[in-house]
């Protein structure tokens, strides 16, 4: 085969799959706007809460605003003089028709402090259905619907990956560009081909089949507790489902290096957890197609510009339409976002199988491979 046909067909495969990933997407997502069935379940929200973040007040605030008739809110800290702690019991005073404790302390059960610092909240739960629920979650008022609604008769753990919103300058929107249409619809697509994994943002748990896997302490059997979840589920001959549209996570301002850091870390986690399923990522972004398409042009002598032209209008066309359709966040940057991502994401790849150490809200997490595990009793 010349080269122009073996370039060009790569390229070609690589752009089918991602127009069919989309389109798997789209078609198992729902806008917002749907209402889901209506469940009274009780159900337990534990949030772990740590430090001052963008739009903490309203993520944390969103949580008493629920249309449920029965809930209750538990908020964890590890230490009373954390600069959260005052937010949250303002908050509580002043909701005080919503059931909400917050419980100070820690348990050393891992090396993951999130997972850590909820401990103490689901020991103290009350209801048989629990949510794990991070900090920077805005809560709609069907929140908890949603949750019960996705849960089937072989579900272990049903799940929301974070839809990016309020972003408030390009890097921001580069963090949306990432965490909407690229993570968001692989982890819809996933689930559609019973490959569904979890995500830590928002977690739907029932009590009894958790506890029969060894309880919240399990959790601690990786470095992630949403790796651990993915496996846990599996294991036990069931799956992770995902709410049929995800919940927002404002994002306010962010620097270029908070992106970089943070989804370096997200992409060692993934590759310490599922080094086989994090390998692909390189053909994730338009950055290896378009080479292919360029190389495969150049060799046919075919216009360079026009087939770069073509395939930004393949790959990213179809992104800004799923956006579009869902109703999510949507603006001329996310152009230049979907450019800067890609660009970005063969140098994450390759940083994504290096060790090291990130520091995670002033926690030192270990990349050299290792897994934690559950400290003994």
């Amino acid at each position: 085969m010349t080269l122009a046909v073996l370039a060009g067909s790569a390229c070609a495969v690589l752009t089918a799959a991602n127009l069919l990933s989309l389109g798997v997407a789209s078609s198992r997502l729902r806008p917002r706007s749907r209402r889901p069935t209506t469940r009274t379940d009780p159900v337990s929200i534990v949030r772990p809460v740590c430090g001052l973040e963008p739009f903490v007040e309203e993520t944390l605030a969103s949580g008493f605003r629920l249309d449920h008739p029965d809930y209750e809110l538990i908020f964890c800290a590890e230490r009373a003089d954390d600069p959260v702690v005052p937010l949250v019991r303002g908050l509580i005073e002043a909701h005080p028709q919503v059931p909400a404790r917050l419980l100070i302390g820690e348990d050393r059960i891992s090396g993951n402090p999130k997972l850590n610092n909820c401990v103490k909240g689901w020991q103290a739960a009350r209801h048989g259905w629990i949510v794990l629920a991070d900090s920077n979650v805005l809560m709609p008022p069907d929140y908890l619907q949603h949750l019960l609604d996705a849960w089937r008769d072989d579900t272990g753990l049903v799940c929301s990956t974070p839809l990016g919103s309020h972003a408030g300058n390009f890097a921001a929107w580069m963090e949306c560009a990432f965490l909407n249409t690229l993570q968001a619809r692989w982890q819809y697509f996933g689930e559609a081909i019973g490959l569904g994994f979890a995500q830590g943002k928002s977690m739907l748990w029932q009590r009894d089949f958790l506890e029969a896997q060894g309880g919240i302490r399990a959790l601690g059997a990786e470095i992630a507790e949403d790796a651990a979840a993915t496996k846990l589920v599996r294991a036990a001959g069931r799956h992770v489902h995902l709410v049929d549209a995800p919940f927002e996570q404002p994002l306010g301002r962010r620097t270029p290096r908070q992106v970089w850091l943070r989804q370096l870390r997200w992409a060692r986690l993934r590759r310490v957890t599922f080094p086989l399923f994090f390998a692909p990522e390189l053909f994730s972004g338009a950055a290896v197609p378009m080479v292919l398409g360029l190389v495969a042009a150049g060799a046919a002598g075919v216009s360079l510009p026009l087939v770069a032209a073509a395939l930004l209008l393949l790959w990213y066309g179809p992104e800004a339409a799923l956006a579009r359709a869902k109703g999510w966040p949507l603006s001329w940057r996310l152009l230049p976002a979907f450019l800067a991502r890609d660009a970005t994401i063969p140098v994450l790849w390759l940083g994504g199988w290096t060790t090291g150490a990130t520091v995670w809200r002033g926690n030192t997490l270990p990349f050299d491979g290792a897994v934690s595990r559950p400290a003994p009793g």
